[in-house]
């Protein structure tokens, strides 16, 4: 677990995490409201080379990000079940991009056989603190 202090900070764990990730892989933001989802995401843009702003796809709820490897920004928190999520057809991008998506617990695993889930979870003093979980694959020689 990674404790982080800042906004910029949490951005920052973004873009490293970024250097682990590649076209095909899922990745599952989990947390309460103002937990930094979004910022994470942010980050992990960043590192992947996004230029354009990523914000929250809240409602959009899915948004391309143009990169050398291309992110899908999915936030599933409007979502009313997985029949919906169905109907984004993420899956026909999952392949070419890095599929990040906000408040997909209970959602969005059914992607993918294999997905990193990133817990964040903040403090009454304002900290986060951050978990790295990973759901098969090739994910823990990744993130170990």
């Amino acid at each position: 677990m990674t404790q982080l202090s800042t906004v910029e900070e949490t951005r920052a764990f973004g873009r490293r995490l970024a250097e682990v990730l590649r076209a095909g892989d899922l990745v599952l933001l989990t947390g309460p409201l103002g937990a930094g989802k979004t910022a994470m995401a942010q980050g992990i843009g960043a590192g992947l080379g996004v230029t354009d702003d990523v914000t929250s796809p809240t409602f959009v709820i899915a948004r391309v990000h143009k990169a050398p490897v291309p992110m899908v920004h999915v936030d599933a928190y409007r979502l009313g079940g997985r029949l919906e999520l169905d109907d984004l057809d993420l899956d026909a991008s999952l392949e070419d991009a890095v599929t990040v998506v906000e408040w997909g617990e209970g959602l969005a695993e059914q992607l993918s056989d294999a997905y990193l889930q990133v817990r964040i979870e903040r403090r009454d003093d304002d900290t986060r603190v951050v978990e790295l979980i990973p759901h098969g694959g090739d994910w823990e020689r990744r993130i170990g």
